[in-house]
């Protein structure tokens, strides 16, 4: 399902980051300059800090479209939505079922105890808010269309970004609003 994060990928993301990436497991979508755009990460970092974020929204561009979306309110809406509309909380809870049984199987795969720290707990506000359309639109990316309602509006919302190949300014450390 995902691919293998190469000593290549490392430095891309390094460079996007603008510091080192830590326990990744995989890369979970890549732009379409060919760059990792989300990485999937292991859910206890090699310091042994809990990381909820299983999957890491990295390409700058999208996070700066997503900083403009943030801003706008679009979060607050969303979560409106969610008290209004019981499907598509349904979907939301869904959701945050589907990244916590997927943090699991990383770990798993990787070879490491459970993390009780962050047992249930998922990313971007799920499943009763929205609170970070990076974390929303990087789970969208990662696992595709159908499992994250408000992900997959972040993404359309977004357009096609990403059919281009980024000039190099798009791909330089975005630093502003990121906070892993």
């Amino acid at each position: 399902m995902f691919e293998e994060f190469t000593e290549s990928d490392r430095q891309d993301v390094r460079d996007q980051l603008g510091r080192e990436p830590r326990g990744v497991a995989a890369v979970g979508w890549r732009c379409g300059c060919g760059k990792p755009g989300v990485i999937v990460t292991e859910p206890r970092l090699p310091n042994g800090t809990p990381f909820p974020t299983t999957y890491y929204l990295t390409c700058p561009r999208a996070a700066s479209l997503i900083g403009t979306l943030e801003s706008s309110g679009l979060m607050a809406r969303m979560t409106e939505r969610l008290r209004d509309d019981e499907e598509l909380a349904d979907q939301y809870r869904r959701a945050h079922e589907s990244y916590v049984a997927d943090r699991a199987q990383i770990g798993d795969k990787a070879g490491l105890d459970p993390v009780p720290e962050i047992s249930g707990v998922s990313a971007g506000g799920m499943p009763t808010r929205v609170k970070c359309l990076h974390a929303l639109a990087g789970h969208a990316l990662a696992v595709g269309p159908g499992v994250n309602p408000f992900g997959d509006e972040v993404v359309e919302q977004l357009g096609e970004f990403w059919r281009n190949p980024c000039a190099p300014e798009h791909c330089e450390p975005e630093t502003e609003g990121r906070t892993a």
